[in-house]
């Protein structure tokens, strides 16, 4: 898919459609990566507050 870079501010930036959004599972936050001259957009996974009491106890050990 072609898109185009539009100015944002001092930055550039490409609007990405909804579809590809929902499709890729990203909400708010990414992480950027390059590859060569490619650039990775992956999507940040929230962590849950399940998760919270394994650290907490790796912490405290």
């Amino acid at each position: 898919m072609k898109a185009t870079i539009i100015p944002i501010g001092n930055s550039k930036g490409i609007r990405i459609p909804k579809a590809i959004l929902e499709q890729c599972h990203i909400e708010k936050d990414v992480f950027l990566e390059i590859k060569g001259e490619n650039i990775i957009i992956k999507p940040v996974k929230k962590q849950s507050r399940k998760c919270w009491e394994k650290y907490f106890k790796k912490m405290k050990d």
